[in-house]
């Protein structure tokens, strides 16, 4: 039977040289920036990307700048995928130390206009992913902690700010992002009570340009709908495209303050402190009991 203890954290990984990290839709966008800073921290790479092309012109790059680094093509809802992930970062590396559950998805328009192929599209993509890949890697993190002493491990899952308030004409998004928040909060208990070496963080970026907005690029054939968008789904759609496009930070900039965070075993990881007063936001409408107020009426 599982006895279980609360536990303090142990110290963070601060050395990252020759340390393995996991990195799904590590093809472009944050991924990619993810990868890029890794290698010049000198860690060996995993990479994974539904994209074939994409990613494999990012091993070639990454290669030409000095980087140990393997891929395999796959899609994260899938758990055969992520099961074949994990062995080829074992049997290439032995053990992992970061794993960045990244590849996501977007989908908008008004939420009852959202297909059941929307929603299974979004969930299996940002949520199952995570799920998956938490459940796959996280036992072989908590095996290298048990086999050495020395072993610290670092998960990092990429939620949103999305995963912290609810705007209008994005709600399968929403809904997605919110579960990636809760689920990482959970294992960040669950890790408290088992092993201090493996942490735990959720990262939630503001709008950031990457290639999220054109994620319907790469949206499998069974995914796709038959039926023409709705108007609040090409509305939704020019929005973001719009807000990913004017964002003031990079996937750089996103990425050296993920790292830094995992240095400092930080749990949430918020990059745009304008959006920490639309957070606050909903938290007071929720203490106050009010009806909740949209809050990109509040921004300014």
């Amino acid at each position: 039977m599982l006895a279980f203890i609360e536990i303090a954290f142990g110290d963070a990984l601060k050395n990252f040289e020759k340390k393995v990290a996991v990195i799904t839709g590590g093809a472009s966008g944050l991924g990619r920036a993810f990868a890029d800073k890794a290698t010049t921290l000198k860690m060996k790479l995993v990479l994974g990307d539904i994209r074939e092309g994409p990613l494999q012109q990012a091993v070639e790059e990454l290669k030409s700048q000095g980087a140990e680094v393997v891929a395999l093509a796959g899609d994260v809802s899938k758990p055969s995928y992520v099961e074949a992930l994990a062995k080829l970062s074992t049997d290439t590396f032995g053990v992992v130390h970061c794993l960045f559950n990244n590849a996501g998805v977007g989908s908008g328009g008004l939420v009852w206009e959202n297909t059941v192929k929307d929603w299974e599209w979004v969930l299996n993509v940002n949520l199952w992913g995570v799920i998956h890949g938490v459940r796959i890697f996280t036992p072989l993190m908590l095996e290298a902690a048990r086999n050495d002493p020395s072993y610290e491990g670092h998960i990092v899952s990429v939620a949103s700010i999305a995963g912290l308030i609810s705007p209008g004409l994005m709600g399968a998004y929403n809904v997605s992002k919110h579960a990636v928040v809760a689920h990482t909060e959970s294992l960040y208990h669950d890790l408290a009570k088992i092993e201090p070496r493996v942490a735990a963080s959720v990262l939630c970026p503001g709008f950031t340009p990457t290639g999220i907005s054109n994620s319907h690029i790469s949206r499998p054939a069974d995914m796709q709908n038959l039926e023409r968008p709705t108007d609040s789904m090409i509305l939704a759609q020019q929005m973001v495209q719009k807000a990913v496009s004017s964002g003031k930070l990079t996937a750089v900039d996103v990425a050296n303050i993920t790292f830094d965070a995992i240095r400092d075993r930080q749990f949430y990881i918020l990059t745009h402190p304008n959006f920490m007063k639309l957070v606050k936001a909903r938290l007071d409408d929720i203490a106050e009991m009010r009806n909740p107020r949209d809050v990109f009426s509040l921004k300014g």
